[in-house]
């Protein structure tokens, strides 16, 4: 053998064996929840090697393991075992490769030799070649994407590609869209969530869509394992750049938010509801921490606050009574509605006015691309919602109108009582928007809705809303947006008395707001984003005037003098990513009443109860003069720190001011309710909240679980004295006690948000408590000790579950149970001047019985047939079908000398229902 030769043979075993004594270096190193770049960068510190890799393809993943005298080779597959991380060691140099593995052991003119190639096919080494697009005129071509990570030895396996297609003008899902592989072996169609599932085989796949009326595309996926895709189409043959692969299902995982709850508007349709009618604000109190006093009532407890401690948003504008039939509906139209948020903890630095919640309820944009529309049928509703494009591609209008035909079905029965009653209800809702540019924006809303009803002949009472919103926005640069917003919020309700001649009259309340809001955005950097901005509203009350119909009525005229306030805010929130693992969004607000005049208000003398005859001073107050004003710093402060993937924990603290309140001596919340606000002698109510969860997602997604507790401190709360007088009150402040609050509780909610069974179960524990103590024994309620409120339910379980049969037929079903509420009881008897009087318990100390209902659905789709006028839906649903005579208040009544103890129930029987809902 030559020299050269023996010496090349040598330098080739040393370079082998420098290699080998590389891998097999003995490494000690130890992960806890360490991001995966921190992990490479540890692991380049600890060892020799030198790791090439871009940060993007580590972001998100974290590692927990331990490793103690271990090769490279072992310490690599370890950390990158649940990402779609390769790697490749050379010499002292590891090449990090996303997605794709690399073959090192190829022979020789592998890529031009059809026999090596088709070999190592065999032995499961299958290289993917991408050919050339070739031009084409009704196929738009997407990039290409990869799902999964390459392992060898995986040639011969097949992987299920799903995913959503949605249109990307209104977001709504693509329903029998059909994706096939260009040769049709492979071939799937959307449901109506525009969800699909393709079994495809390793490698390089290249797919296509078909829907009438959308752009086909070309979709090139290359399948190293189990994924999903995310598609949005245009309804035309333009291309359009984004594709989004990766999912959000973990918003819930990652987000900083604690307290929120998001409401799927598409699978409000197969929750079985009292009468057919979707209703999204029922939905939402199936939701944990989120509940009502009774069945067919009005308003909503949200974590132990007060029915009037929810700020209840409709684009932005304010809409103060949310019901319709005193509170069997909704005053929302579900076809018009895009998106619902509940914020329950952390709420955002932009909100406030209230202590408890708010509901952020998104009225859909209209098509800007063609005319469509969706509807329904039911027993005693109807609704329509259209969408029409005023310019094509920017600019476009939505419209729903909802009413019931109740009255004509009363007229049309046998009982004579019946027969001359009404109850009826309309609403509403047109909103336009405009794309002027890129850059500018213009939103307006119009909402209107009415109830009237008439249990008897004589009397007609009727409540109405009316909001009017209007938002401009505009961006700056990639960095910087701003929004301009005015609303205006109105209330009213009447009472027309005609029974005897006498005691006819009319009665009449209104509540006006009107707000301007400015609100900026800008992303500072990649771990700061900031929000700022100042609101300012004036609220107008009327608080009842009445007078008498007829020359014959004795009713004398009165007419209680408005209320005026000024509540204005300035605020600042920064969301700040720390790192991979800490989110914090920091906000601070700072709000300033002012009680305006035109007005009269009374002093009392301190130290006994307020009455007339207590009154010391009656002060006067000129047109927006300042009465009493109050303020101060509201903080909202919320932080998520990862655990791992696909868990986290999240914690809270915010404190807030109302400056407005709702007076009612009835359980719920009730049409003839007065609001009030904060003057002389009301204080504003205010509160605190903690909170801390733990949200968990499993691996494949689907199913999400949370924990989440609270504890609520509030002060000034409004209550009342027994007997009160609320109505036509010119010294409403001697009717009323402020007191303390506190509430806490647990919540567990379990979802499956995928698949042919799915829907949620959730829990709370909850407990809510009211104070009511002063010095003066008649303004101290239950010896000044902490009581029950009317609302308190410590257990609250609900399960709303969907199986989906086939594609055209599914079922739902919807049980609830909870804690009977708390009511005063009568427990014994006395005679008093020579009449007997009943003696109560303390406020609160017993519960009506507890509550439990199923509901059970049956869900039909109409044919998947592609060219057809519309697509129907139909539910057929059975509301409380154990008949469970569930009681919504218990009363009593003196009879004959005994007192005798009834309740009363809204629905004692079942109650079946077929609605038929079509969209065009």
């Amino acid at each position: 053998m030559k020299k050269e030769h023996l010496l090349l043979l040598l330098i080739m075993l040393i370079s082998l064996w420098k290699v080998r004594a590389q891998n097999n270096q003995n490494i000690n190193i130890q992960f806890e929840n360490t991001p995966l770049k921190e992990a490479v960068l540890q692991l380049e510190e600890a060892s020799s090697f030198s790791f090439y890799f871009d940060e993007d393809w580590l972001k998100g993943y974290f590692v927990s393991k331990a490793f103690e005298n271990e090769s490279i080779t072992v310490v690599l597959d370890g950390i990158f075992e649940n990402t779609n991380i390769n790697y490749l060691v050379r010499d002292e140099k590891i090449i990090l490769v996303n997605n794709s593995y690399i073959y090192t052991n190829l022979p020789e003119n592998f890529f031009n030799g059809a026999a090596e190639k088709k070999t190592y096919k065999q032995e499961n080494i299958a290289p993917i070649f991408q050919e050339e697009y070739t031009s084409q005129t009704t196929i738009q071509h997407r990039k290409l994407v990869t799902i999964g990570k390459q392992l060898p030895n995986s040639a011969n396996r097949t992987y299920v590609l799903s995913g959503t297609f949605t249109n990307s003008s209104t977001g709504e899902p693509l329903q029998n869209l059909s994706i096939s592989t260009v040769d049709r072996s492979k071939y799937a169609v959307t449901d109506s969530n525009g969800y699909f599932s393709l079994r495809l085989p390793y490698g390089l796949n290249k797919l296509e869509t078909n829907l009438l009326g959308f752009e086909k595309i070309r979709q090139d996926v290359i399948m190293y394992g189990d994924g999903e895709i995310k598609l949005r189409l245009r309804e035309n043959t333009e291309s359009l750049e984004e594709v989004v692969v990766k999912s959000k299902k973990d918003v819930n995982v990652r987000d900083a938010v604690v307290g929120v709850t998001s409401i799927n508007i598409e699978s409000v349709k197969t929750i079985p509801l009292v009468l057919g009618e979707r209703d999204l604000l029922k939905v939402a109190t199936t939701m944990p921490g989120i509940k009502t006093a009774g069945e067919g009532s009005s308003g909503f407890n949200v974590r132990g606050g007060r029915a009037d401690q929810n700020l209840i948003l409709l684009d932005d504008a304010v809409l103060y009574n949310p019901s319709h039939f005193l509170g069997f509906f909704s005053a929302v139209n579900p076809f018009t509605t895009g998106s619902m948020q509940v914020y329950k903890a952390s709420i955002p630095a932009e909100y406030g006015g209230r202590l408890s919640s708010v509901f952020d309820i998104e009225t859909k944009s209209g098509s800007m691309e063609k005319f469509k529309g969706e509807g329904s049928v039911g027993p005693i509703t109807a609704n329509l919602a259209i969408e029409a494009p005023i310019v094509k591609e920017k600019a476009s209008v939505i419209a729903g109108f909802r009413a019931t035909y109740s009255d004509w079905i009363l007229r049309s029965l046998d009982e004579e009582q019946l027969k001359n009653s009404e109850a009826s209800f309309y609403d509403g809702i047109v909103k336009y928007k405009h794309n002027i540019d890129n850059n500018n924006t213009l939103e307006s809303t119009v909402y209107f809705s009415k109830d009237r009803f008439s249990i008897t002949s004589d009397s007609i009472f009727d409540y109405q809303n009316r909001l009017i919103s209007f938002k401009y926005g505009h961006a700056f640069n990639e960095k910087n947006r701003a929004e301009v917003l005015f609303a205006s919020s109105q209330y009213k309700y009447g009472i027309n008395y005609e029974a005897r001649a006498n005691k006819d009259f009319d009665f009449g309340y209104e509540l006006n707001e009107y707000q301007a809001k400015f609100n900026f955005n800008y992303k500072f950097s990649k771990q700061h984003k900031f929000t700022y901005g100042l609101s300012s509203k004036l609220y107008a009350i009327d608080p009842g005037n009445i007078s008498p119909i007829g020359a014959n009525s004795d009713v004398t005229e009165k007419s209680i003098n408005r209320e005026k306030g000024l509540e204005s805010a300035v605020y600042f929130s920064d969301m700040f990513e720390v790192n991979d693992k800490l989110l914090i969004d920091i906000g601070l607000r700072y709000s300033f009443y002012a009680s305006l005049g035109a007005a009269t208000q009374n002093v009392y003398a301190e130290g006994v109860p307020k009455s007339e005859n207590s009154i010391i001073e009656v002060k006067n107050y000129d047109n927006n003069e300042f009465i009493k004003t109050y303020g101060g710093p509201e903080y909202r402060i919320s932080a998520r720190y990862l655990l791992g993937n696909n868990f986290s924990v999240k914690g809270g603290f915010n404190t807030t001011i109302q400056y407005l309140h709702l007076l009612s001596t009835n359980t719920t919340m009730s049409p003839t309710d007065i609001w009030k606000l904060s003057d002389l002698n009301v204080e504003p109510q205010r509160a605190s909240q903690y909170s801390l969860g733990f949200f968990k997602n499993l691996p494949d997604q689907s199913i999400e679980l949370s924990v989440e507790g609270y504890y609520k401190k509030m002060k000034d709360i409004l209550d009342y004295k027994v007997g009160a007088q609320l109505i036509l009150n010119e010294t409403l402040e001697t009717e009323l006690l402020q007191g303390q609050g506190k509430a806490y509780g647990v919540e567990f909610l379990l979802k499956k948000n995928e698949g042919r069974f799915n829907g949620y179960l959730g829990y709370s524990y909850s407990r809510s408590f009211v104070k009511l103590d002063s010095q003066l024994l008649q303004e101290r309620v239950n010896y000044g000790n902490f009581f029950p409120a009317n609302y308190d339910k410590p257990h609250d379980f609900t399960v709303v579950a969907n199986y989906k049969l086939t594609k055209r037929f599914s079922f739902s079903g919807n049980f609830t149970y909870q804690t009977g509420r708390p009511i005063t009881y009568p427990v014994g008897r006395f005679y008093f001047a020579g009449e007997e009087q009943v003696l109560y318990s303390d406020r609160n100390q017993y519960r009506i019985p507890d509550y439990f209902r199923l509901d059970l659905g049956v869900n039909i789709e109409g044919n998947h047939k592609r060219n057809k006028l519309a697509h129907s839906f139909i539910n057929i649903s059975v509301y409380n079908v154990l008949g469970r005579n569930n009681p919504y208040s218990v009363f009593f009544v003196n009879e004959a000398g005994q007192i005798q103890a009834y309740k009363t129930s809204i629905f004692s029987v079942p109650v079946p229902t077929i609605t038929y809902n079509f969209k065009f």
